[in-house]
């Protein structure tokens, strides 16, 4: 007689082992992809004191550039969330690096507003769709007791990418002009999709809610424990065990998360607009006030260089602490950091200081909303949950960079437009204080907010 299988619910086995090679390097992999998104994302900020010189262009018409690859990142990801919840997290994310890496390309070759306008559109819906299944896939491979760090330790890429892209653009522009910068931005996402076809694994998680096969699954998930005898397992989630009844949307929006969504797009709003309007438009604001065009641009790098620091730190409070608690504490720090900064500028290594620190606020604040989105929703809707939170939120992003140029067209000064951020920083500070109360208010059971949280 057969014997019956034994079961083994996949979030427990993950949850009860070390973290082991094979999930570094998905963190590695991870952290690239954000790496790369975090450059090309950044990339029209660094060369757009060169347009303005090379097409004779206003400051405030480089507006729909700056805004276009954010409009394609929210559409782009609004639609990759879905998918990947059917279709499987590396499927879309390997297709999604190879997209954007080739329109970057592409927008490498434009000559006029219109174009790089429209080629910039096409690179953020690959971005979009990059993000949140990056986010997903190290949440759904992380032990929950350092999910929060190790998701924020895969964000510090996307500091890193735009640091990169700060130190790449002050050198590479004098020498090649603004074109090079996208070019670099299109080669290294297209290398990197052919590591992530061959290293890259499949969320075991996703595996089980498809029935992709017991054997499949074992074969993963020895990975993460090589002495582990899976072989006659039968694997599940404890999700598996509520009921979730419609498409992966309609559970991100039901009665019982309708709430908690609704908060968490506003926090990310409020947190993208600041974070876009400064990664854009940075470079100019420091270039109106004296500096050289390369000097404006080693100055904008620490802003995301920051974040690195940030995420670690908000990351690691987070797995100890409630995370609603120390992301609101997070974003009143930043509307705190934001009003200094418009009053720094007279000595430089003090306005440096105090933009490296503006950075770690805000960076880690907005980084870390996507861990909390991530451990908020069950499984079958965890990319949806993630992916919408970051597709709704990137309206902000647009925001911030048309009422960046909309300041700079009234003419409006470097420490004006600091002071200025500090409200939606208090705004999002309230967001998700708010999620915090409700959540302890509804006490669902499959809400997986991350043991630290509830």
């Amino acid at each position: 007689m057969q014997q019956p299988k034994h079961t083994v619910d996949v979030q427990n086995f993950i949850d009860s082992q070390r973290f082991s090679p094979f999930q570094w390097t998905i963190l590695v992999l991870c952290f690239l992809v954000v790496a790369a998104d975090g450059f090309d994302t950044a990339a029209v900020g660094f060369i757009a004191p060169s347009l303005v010189l090379d097409w004779g262009v206003t400051r405030a018409a480089l507006g729909p550039v700056m805004s276009a690859a954010l409009v394609g990142l929210g559409i782009g990801a609004l639609g990759a969330g879905p998918l990947a919840d059917r279709v499987g997290r590396k499927t879309v994310l390997v297709l999604s690096v190879f997209f954007f890496g080739l329109w970057s390309l592409a927008a490498a070759r434009a000559n006029s507003i219109e174009s790089l306008t429209a080629l910039r559109f096409m690179t953020g819906l690959g971005l979009g769709a990059a993000m949140p299944n990056a986010v997903t896939l190290m949440s759904e491979y992380a032990p929950a007791r350092i999910r929060a760090v190790a998701v924020n330790a895969m964000f510090c890429g996307f500091s890193c990418g735009l640091a990169i892209g700060g130190i790449a653009s002050a050198w590479l522009i004098p020498h090649f002009g603004w074109h090079s910068v996208l070019v670099a931005g299109g080669v290294g996402p297209i290398a990197l999709t052919l590591v992530l076809i061959l290293l890259l694994p499949e969320s075991a998680q996703f595996m089980v809610t498809r029935k992709r096969g017991d054997a499949s699954i074992a074969r993963v998930l020895s990975r993460v424990a090589k002495d582990a005898r899976l072989g006659e397992c039968r694997f599940v989630t404890g999700e598996q065990l509520v009921e979730h009844r419609g498409s992966a949307l309609r559970v991100v929006l039901s009665s019982r998360f309708r709430f908690g969504t609704l908060m968490l797009w506003l926090a990310y709003f409020m947190g993208l607009l600041i974070y876009y309007l400064l990664t854009n438009w940075l470079p100019t604001l420091f270039k109106d006030t004296g500096f050289s065009g390369q000097n404006a641009a080693l100055m904008t790098s620490l802003f995301p260089l920051g974040g690195v620091l940030g995420n670690l730190s908000v990351g690691w409070l987070m797995d100890r602490f409630r995370a609603n608690r120390v992301i609101a504490c997070t974003y009143v720090m930043a509307a705190v950091l934001v009003m200094l900064v418009g009053r720094g500028l007279g000595h430089q290594v003090w306005l440096g200081t105090l933009i490296f620190l503006t950075g770690t606020v805000v960076t880690s604040a907005v980084t870390s909303m996507s861990a909390l989105a991530a451990s908020f929703y069950p499984t079958e809707g965890r990319a949806t949950g993630v992916a919408w939170m970051l597709g709704v939120g990137r309206i902000g992003g647009v925001a911030g960079a048309l009422v960046g140029a909309t300041l700079m067209g009234l003419g409006w000064q470097f420490g004006s437009v600091f002071s200025l951020l500090a409200v939606p920083a208090a705004i999002a500070a309230a967001g998700v204080f708010v999620v915090a109360g409700r959540a302890r208010e509804l006490r669902l059971e499959e809400v997986e907010f991350a043991p630290a949280v509830e």
